[in-house]
């Protein structure tokens, strides 16, 4: 029997509370039945094992980093719509970042796999910050590609303490704001 209260829901919400604290790569089955009290066997009747968990955990960042950003562009346009956006973005990686490391690679293995409606809901939710610029049609998948590795570079650097010299990391993520906003609008 499995145990009171424990479903896979619960599972995969442990699971990506542990990748933020101790990084995705770090995170065991075993590792993950000791945090729930549980043996790990038990574990196997929520989830399939270690990859499920993890494609479990990467639907579940996209799906809240879609709820951060498109909360955030909501009644924006243009550079504050582009603002909102990166903040939000920036802020669920820094906040989440082991159970945002579980979405780099990851393919949805159909259209109908949870990862794809996830994924495709952060999506929207930037291609919500391009209607406020002129880009032509043929541009938006650069432009898209564009903001996803200024922001995830950016934000994952920043989790990683990868910024070490003195400088305001705010400051600097707010010239990366304005720099893209000119290269948006030079379009």
């Amino acid at each position: 029997m499995p145990r009171a209260g424990l479903d896979p829901a619960a599972v995969v919400a442990a699971g990506a509370a542990l990748a933020d604290e101790v990084g995705l790569a770090n995170v065991t089955m075993g590792m993950l039945a000791e945090r729930l009290g549980v043996r790990t066997p038990s574990l196997y009747k929520h989830v399939k094992g270690q990859e499920d968990l993890n494609r479990r955990i990467a639907a579940l960042a996209l799906g809240e980093a879609a709820e951060a950003v498109g909360g955030a562009v909501q009644g924006y346009a243009g550079r504050d719509a582009l603002e909102a956006a990166a903040r939000a973005f920036r802020g669920f990686v820094v906040a989440h970042p082991g159970r945002y490391a579980a979405t780099i690679g990851v393919e949805p293995f159909g259209s109908d796999d949870p990862l794809a409606a996830a994924g495709q809901r952060l999506l929207s939710a930037f291609s919500a910050v391009l209607h406020g610029y002129e880009i032509k049609e043929a541009d938006t998948n650069h432009a898209l590609r564009m903001l996803r590795s200024l922001c995830h570079g950016f934000a994952t650097l920043e989790a990683a303490n990868g910024f070490q010299w003195s400088t305001d990391i705010d400051e600097s993520f707010a010239w990366l704001i304005a720099f893209a906003d000119r290269g948006l609008r030079a379009l």
